[in-house]
C-alpha cells in the first residue's frame, strides 16, 4: 500500500532525508523567499514610496517580469521546461530561483489506479457538489484499502473509523453505505453540522426517522398557525378558523419533523454511524468518551477488540494535528489518514501567534525568527511545527507567520486568465482602498517587528478587514470604494471613524486614485504571483513536518508516508499524511 517513496519529492533528491535537509538549508536561507512568503502584505503595497515591488523584486528581475504577459509569467513559473533556450531572455537569478522552488515543492500528481475512479450513489452523494463527490469518493476508497492492508500484514482488522471534524459527513455517510459498510464514529463541534448529517444519513438509507403517532388534522392545523394570516391560502384559512376537538393525552404528537429522533440500528454487514459532539482540544480521545453519547468510544478503554483509524478530509488548522497526534496518545488508535487544509488556522509553537503580517526589512526572518523566552507562555504545544527536527533546526526552529500559512493554500496551477485577472483586479482594489484610508487618517503606519511588537525602522499601515463584498462593487475602484464604505458603516469599532474620515469623499476624487495607480497593477499581479507560486515550498515545509512528527517515534510508528489522494485541478490540498502503529 505505501507508495515507493515515503514523501513525494522531486528527482532531484535521491531519498527523503537529502531532500528535508535541503528543504530546511532553502526555507532558513534565501531572503527572498522569506520575503515573498512571510514579508509582504499586498494592503501596504502602495502606502510605501516606492511601492512594495521595487522594495522586495530583485533589480534585475523587475523590468523584465513587467514585460510579460499574465499566463506567459505563470508558464515560466510552473510549467515551462527550463532547460530548453528561450527568446525572451529571462535574468539568470530569476531562473535559478523558479528552480529552487520547483525542487522544494512536493509533487502533487495524483498516482494511477487500477480501473475506474468509484462512483457515488446519488442517494448518498445527495447534497455533494463535483468537487466534494470527487474527494470522498477517492479518500473513501483510499482508507479502506489502507485499513485493509493493516488488517492483513497485523491479522486484526480495523473495527471503527473516526472522523475527525466530520461536519455534514459526507465521508463517513459514505463509509457507512455499501459496499463499505464500516462502522463511523463522527466528531463534530457543531450541533447545526450534526442535525443536518442525521438528516442526510435518512435519505441515504444509513438510518431511519422516529416514528410517530399524527392526528394529522390537528398537525395540519399547528402547521398553519405558524404561517402569517395574510399568507395563508384559502383552503388553509378555513382550516385553522375551524375548531377540532382536542385529542386524548398521548393521541397526537406534533413535533416538526426535523425534531423527531434519528435512529442508528446496528446489524452484521452493515454499516453505523455514532455522532460525538465534541471540540477537539488534543489528539487523545480520552475527552470525546466523557461525552454522555460515545458509548462505542468509551468501549476503547476497556475492549482490546476494537481498533481504530483517524481519518479526516481538510480538517483545518490545529485539528490535522490532533488527528496526526491520536496515533500516538490512543493504544486503540492503529492507523491515521489525515488531509489538512487551512494552514492559517494553525497556531504557532515557536512564538506568539502573528495576525498581522510581519514587516518588510532588508533581511526579514519571518520564518527562521528566533525563539523569545518572555513570550514562552503565548506559545502553543499544539501549533506549528510538530516535529523536532523543523522545531530545533539551526537552534531556535523554522516559524511559518499567518502570512505564510494563507499564501499556502493558493493554487496558482488552476489559475486561467479570467479567474487570474479577477482576483488581480480584487488585490488591486483592496490594497489602492487601504492607500485611501491612510491618506484620509482612517489608519496610520505602525512600526513593528517580525513577532508583532513596535519597534523603529519599518513601517506598515493598521489592518482593516472587509471580507467580501457583492459582485458588483467589483465593476469599478468606485464601485468597490462605495460598496466597501458602505459595509464599514454597520462597524461597531471602524464605522464611525471611518464615516468621519472619508464621509465626504467624492466619486471623483475616488476616480482619480484609480486613474494615478492603474498603472501599478501589474507590479502588484506580479508580486502576487511570485508569492503563490513561491508558498508551495511552505506548504511542502508544514506537509513534511508532520511526516517527521510520525517519523520520530519510530517504537510506537510502523509507517508513515505522504502522497496525492485527490486530482489537483480538482481538490489542490489533496495530500494525505499516513501513519501505522506497530
Amino acid at each position: 500500500m505505501a507508495p515507493p517513496t515515503s514523501l513525494p519529492f522531486t528527482e532531484d533528491f535521491q531519498d527523503a532525508d537529502s531532500y528535508i535537509s535541503s528543504l530546511l538549508s532553502f526555507c532558513a536561507a534565501s531572503t527572498i523567499f522569506q520575503t515573498l512568503c512571510g514579508g509582504v502584505h499586498i494592503l501596504d503595497f502602495f502606502t510605501r514610496d516606492p511601492s512594495l515591488y521595487h522594495t522586495v523584486i530583485p533589480q534585475e528581475w523587475r523590468s523584465w517580469l513587467l514585460a510579460r504577459e499574465s499566463m506567459d509569467l505563470l508558464d515560466l513559473l510552473m510549467r515551462d521546461d527550463l532547460s530548453e533556450p528561450r527568446t525572451d531572455d529571462p535574468p539568470e537569478s530569476l531562473l535559478k530561483y523558479i528552480r529552487e522552488i520547483r525542487k522544494h515543492s512536493l509533487r502533487r500528481n495524483l498516482p494511477p489506479r487500477n480501473g475506474k475512479e468509484r462512483k457515488l450513489p446519488r442517494h448518498v452523494a445527495v447534497g455533494m457538489i463535483p468537487k466534494k463527490i470527487h474527494e470522498v469518493g477517492n479518500f473513501a476508497d483510499y482508507v479502506v484499502r489502507v485499513a485493509d492492508d493493516v488488517s492483513a500484514s497485523s491479522g486484526k482488522e480495523i473495527t471503527h473509523f473516526v472522523d475527525f471534524g466530520s461536519g455534514q459527513n459526507y465521508l463517513g455517510r459514505t463509509l457507512a453505505s455499501p459496499p463499505y459498510n464500516k462502522h463511523i464514529i463522527a466528531v463534530e463541534s457543531k450541533e447545526l453540522n450534526i442535525n443536518g448529517a442525521k438528516s442526510m444519513d435518512v435519505l441515504a438509507g444509513v438510518a431511519e426517522r422516529e416514528k410517530v403517532m399524527r392526528n394529522k388534522k390537528l398537525f395540519r392545523k399547528q402547521q398553519d398557525s405558524m404561517t402569517p394570516v395574510e399568507l395563508l391560502k384559502d383552503k388553509a384559512a378555513r382550516r385553522i378558523a375551524k375548531p377540532l376537538k382536542a385529542p386524548e393525552e398521548g393521541a397526537a404528537d406534533l413535533r416538526p419533523s426535523k425534531d423527531l429522533a434519528t435512529i442508528y440500528t446496528p446489524a452484521d454487514g452493515k454499516g453505523y454511524i455514532q455522532y460525538v459532539e465534541n471540540i477537539v482540544q488534543d489528539g487523545d480521545l480520552s475527552s470525546v468518551r466523557a461525552q454522555p453519547k460515545a458509548e462505542v468510544i468509551d468501549e476503547m478503554s476497556r475492549d482490546e477488540q476494537i481498533r481504530l483509524m483517524a481519518i479526516s478530509i481538510h480538517s483545518c488548522g490545529n485539528l490535522s494535528h490532533h488527528g496526526i497526534r491520536s496515533l500516538l496518545l490512543n493504544p486503540s488508535v492503529h492507523a491515521i489518514a489525515i488531509v489538512g487544509c487551512c494552514y492559517n488556522l494553525m497556531t504557532e509553537r515557536l512564538g506568539p501567534p502573528t495576525y498581522k503580517l510581519p514587516l518588510l526589512r532588508q533581511n526579514l526572518r519571518a520564518i527562521n525568527a528566533p525563539r523569545v523566552t518572555r513570550e514562552a507562555a503565548a506559545c502553543d504545544p499544539h501549533g506549528f511545527p510538530m516535529s523536532e527536527r523543523i522545531g530545533t533546526y539551526n537552534g531556535d526552529g523554522l516559524r511559518l507567520n499567518i502570512t505564510a500559512r494563507m499564501m499556502a493554500v493558493q493554487a496558482p496551477q488552476n489559475w486561467t486568465e479570467k479567474e487570474s485577472d479577477a482576483f488581480f483586479t480584487r488585490h488591486f482594489y483592496r490594497a489602492l482602498l487601504q492607500k485611501v484610508f491612510f491618506d484620509y487618517g482612517v489608519v496610520t503606519k505602525m512600526r513593528q517587528n517580525a513577532d508583532g511588537e513596535q519597534e523603529n525602522g519599518f513601517e506598515s499601515t493598521e489592518p482593516v478587514i472587509i471580507g467580501s463584498l457583492r459582485k458588483g462593487c467589483y465593476s469599478s475602484f468606485k464601485s468597490y470604494v462605495r460598496g466597501a464604505l458602505e459595509k464599514l458603516s454597520t462597524d461597531p469599532e471602524r464605522g464611525t471613524r471611518v464615516h468621519e474620515k472619508m464621509g465626504g469623499i467624492t466619486d471623483e476624487a475616488i476616480e482619480e486614485y484609480a486613474q494615478r495607480y492603474e498603472g501599478m497593477k501589474k507590479e502588484l499581479s506580479v508580486t502576487w504571483s511570485l508569492m503563490a507560486f513561491s508558498a508551495a515550498v511552505v506548504e511542502s515545509l508544514i506537509v513534511v513536518d508532520r511526516w517527521l512528527f510520525l517519523r520520530e517515534h519510530p517504537d510506537l510508528v510502523k509507517e508513515c508516508w505522504v502522497e496525492a489522494v485527490f486530482d489537483y485541478q480538482q481538490s489542490p490540498r489533496n495530500l494525505v499524511v499516513v501513519g501505522i502503529k506497530r
